[in-house]
């Protein structure tokens, strides 16, 4: 029997889902690599802060005046000046006094002041910014405790009020890319398994229809080779039908019996 050749070449269709899928896996991948050098690493140094206790020990305002950069528009660019505002505090799990901090890149921007207010061009509102978080801390806070942020191994001088990435971004990190490389691997899977069972079920077909016609060639050949050697026997013994010179009538007239006598 002939072996039975079926094609396996994807459609135009198919071609577009699994570049779609393959596409999907790559951009997944790609963004697990840049969400975890850009987000992951930060919010996993974050999260390795530890929740204490802080209670305000002073509040000062040296006369230091910093720099920042304010924009005004696409091409415009300037620095004006603010006020440096330290609060410092007492941390109930290294029981010392340590310098607070709005949050880590803060921390990271101006390690020697608690508050950095958003970039004005007018010095002034920059200063007001500042005096609202020293009244802030020297009338309503100085007498309470609230939760601060300290780590131990990196920064044992600094305490944080609060954080600056949280789990969710941690879940949003990991979350959307494995999203589309799942789905992306969903979708190469169910085409290359769609095509392959469309394979079988064409192969199938024409192992069935190969069946068919050569059982149909098989009766047509036992046909041709013509009638058993007692049909022959059975259909030349008679001399009447054999003879062709006899013919038959189509009717045949009843004779009565008087025109027989006569």
């Amino acid at each position: 029997m002939a072996k039975i050749r079926v094609s396996y070449e994807y459609s135009e269709a198919e071609d577009k889902s699994i570049r779609l899928g393959l596409f999907l896996i790559a951009c997944g991948i790609l963004s697990l690599f840049i969400l975890g050098f850009c987000w992951l690493s930060p919010t996993l140094q974050s999260l390795q802060s530890k929740p204490a206790n802080c209670t305000v020990v002073s509040v000062l305002r040296p006369e230091e005046m910093f720099e920042c950069v304010f924009t005004c528009g696409a091409d415009c660019k300037g620095t004006s000046l603010y006020p440096c505002l330290q609060i410092f505090v007492n941390n109930s799990e290294s029981n010392s006094v340590a310098l607070l901090h709005f949050d880590e890149q803060q921390l990271v921007l101006n390690p020697k002041c608690s508050y950095v207010p958003p970039c004005e061009r007018d010095n002034q509102k920059n200063k007001d910014n500042v005096l609202l978080w020293e009244d802030y801390f020297t009338k309503e806070v100085s007498s309470q405790s609230f939760t601060c942020f300290f780590n131990q191994q990196r920064r044992p001088d600094d305490v944080l009020w609060q954080r600056s990435h949280d789990t969710s971004v941690l879940l949003h990190c990991v979350l959307w890319p494995m999203v589309s490389l799942l789905l992306g691997t969903l979708i190469v899977l169910l085409t290359v398994c769609a095509r392959s069972l469309a394979v079988r079920a064409e192969a199938l077909q024409k192992r069935k229809c190969s069946y068919e016609v050569c059982q149909d060639l098989s009766i047509t050949t036992s046909d041709r080779r013509g009638n058993k050697p007692g049909d022959l026997l059975a259909t030349n013994s008679d001399p009447e039908l054999s003879s062709p010179s006899r013919t038959l009538p189509l009717f045949e007239v009843p004779v009565r019996r008087r025109d027989r006598e006569h």
